[in-house]
C-alpha cells in the first residue's frame, strides 16, 4: 500500500511535524510512504525521518533554487492543485485543516483521504462544507474527537489515534539529577514566563536545583529578560533547539509544562517516554489528556493562585525521591502506549477498515 503524508513543512520544529515524521517511519517498515511537505525550506528535516520515507516538496524556497512562477500565495497553489490532481497513492493522509481542504477539493476520488487533525480550525467555512468530501477526520485524543463531532456532524466520521513516540530504546533518566526541563517553541500560548516566575520560588527554597529551558522562539527575548529580573541567572538556562528532545529530558527528573490552553503534548510524551514525571496545568489540552495525578505526573488546578500552586508541585517532588521515582514508572507505562510501532499498526487497522 502506497501512503502519502502531506505536510505543511516537513522542516520545521513542532510538535505535530514530530508526530507525523514518527508515523511516517513506522509506516514505512510495511508500506510505500512518502512525506509530502507543501514548502521546504531548508536541506534537512529538523527532527530525524526514517531511511525508508521518501521526502519531496511542493515549492521549495531555499536559496538558489529557480522557479518557473515568481514567489507568492498564487505558485504556492498553483503547484499544490497540480501535484493533488497527479497524486498516485493509495492513501493521502493531510495534516493541516487549509491543506485537507484542498486535498478533498482535488485529490484523485479514488484515493482514500483522511484529515488528521489536533486542534479546532481558526475558519469553520471550507472545513465545514469540503470535509464530508474525505473519508474520515482523524484526531490525536478523545476531546479532539468530541470537538471535531460537534463540528463536523454526524456525516463525517472521526476517529482517534494517539500521536506516536519515536521507536524504542528510549533514553533512560536516571531520576539523580537535580533538574527540572521544559522543551518546545518559546511562544506565549506555551507560557514560559509563568514557569520562570514559579521557578523563583524553587530556586530560593531549593538552590541547588536548575531549570533547563529548550526550544527557540519569538518569546526568547522576553523571557531572558525575565530571568534578569528575577535574577535567576544562576538557576535558569536556555539550552537553545536540539532533535533530541528525548535525550535531553533524560537527563532531567522532573519535567515541566506551563501552557494553558491548546498544546499538542508531544513534549509531555516524549519526557514520559525518559521516564521522566511531568508537572503541568490541568486547563491545557494535551497535558490533560496524558497526566493523571498520582500515576505519572501532577496536574495543577488553574486559578489565581495558579503560580504558587505550581511551585508548590515542583518542591514537593523536588523533596520526595521515592515518589518522583514511583511516578517515573507511570510514565514509562503510558508511554508505551504512544510507541511509534503500536500507533503503526492502529493506523493500519483504521486503513483497512476505511478502504
Amino acid at each position: 500500500m502506497k501512503v502519502s503524508i502531506f505536510v505543511s513543512s516537513a522542516y520545521a520544529m513542532r510538535g505535530d511535524v514530530r508526530s507525523t515524521l514518527n508515523l511516517a517511519t513506522a509506516l514505512a517498515d510495511r508500506h510505500d510512504v512518502e512525506v509530502i511537505s507543501l514548502r521546504r525550506q531548508k536541506d534537512k528535516p529538523f527532527f530525524p525521518v526514517g531511511p525508508k520515507v521518501a521526502m519531496r516538496s511542493v515549492v521549495d524556497l531555499r536559496p538558489g533554487v529557480r522557479h518557473l512562477l515568481p514567489r507568492g500565495q498564487v505558485r504556492t497553489e498553483v503547484a499544490l492543485w497540480r501535484v493533488l490532481r497527479n497524486l498516485k497513492t493509495d492513501v493521502l493522509i493531510t495534516t493541516r485543516p487549509g491543506l485537507s481542504v484542498q486535498a478533498a477539493r482535488h485529490a484523485p476520488r479514488e484515493t482514500l483521504k483522511l484529515a488528521r487533525e489536533w486542534a479546532r480550525p481558526a475558519i469553520l467555512g471550507p472545513v465545514q462544507r469540503f470535509y464530508p468530501r474525505l473519508d474520515a477526520v482523524v484526531t490525536a485524543t478523545d476531546s479532539a474527537q468530541e470537538e471535531w463531532r460537534g463540528l463536523l456532524g454526524e456525516g463525517s466520521p472521526v476517529h482517534v489515534v494517539p500521536d506516536a513516540l519515536p521507536g524504542g530504546p528510549w533514553p533512560r533518566s536516571r531520576m539523580d539529577n537535580r533538574i527540572v526541563a521544559a522543551g518546545g517553541r518559546w511562544e506565549p500560548i506555551k507560557a514560559y514566563d509563568r514557569l520562570i516566575r514559579a521557578f523563583a520560588t524553587v530556586a530560593d527554597k531549593r538552590p541547588d536545583w536548575r531549570l533547563r529551558l529548550y526550544g527557540g522562539g519569538p518569546e526568547e527575548r522576553r523571557l531572558r529578560a525575565l530571568v534578569r529580573e528575577l535574577d535567576l541567572h544562576n538557576h535558569v538556562y536556555f539550552m537553545g533547539v536540539t532533535p533530541d528532545l528525548a535525550g535531553e529530558f533524560a537527563k532531567a527528573s522532573i519535567v515541566a509544562n506551563t501552557s494553558t490552553t491548546a498544546d499538542l503534548g508531544m513534549s509531555v510524551l516524549e519526557a514520559m517516554g525518559c521516564g521522566v514525571p511531568v508537572v503541568a496545568f490541568d486547563g491545557a489540552r494535551g497535558p490533560n489528556e496524558f497526566v493523571a495525578t498520582g500515576y505519572n505526573g501532577v496536574l495543577v488546578p488553574e486559578g489565581d493562585s495558579g503560580l504558587e500552586l505550581f511551585a508548590a508541585a515542583l518542591l514537593a517532588l523536588i523533596d520526595d525521591e521515592r515518589r518522583r521515582r514511583s511516578l517515573a514508572a507511570g510514565a514509562l507505562e503510558t508511554a508505551i502506549r504512544h510507541e511509534a510501532a503500536e500507533v503503526g499498526e492502529q493506523w493500519e487497522k483504521l486503513l483497512g477498515e476505511l478502504r
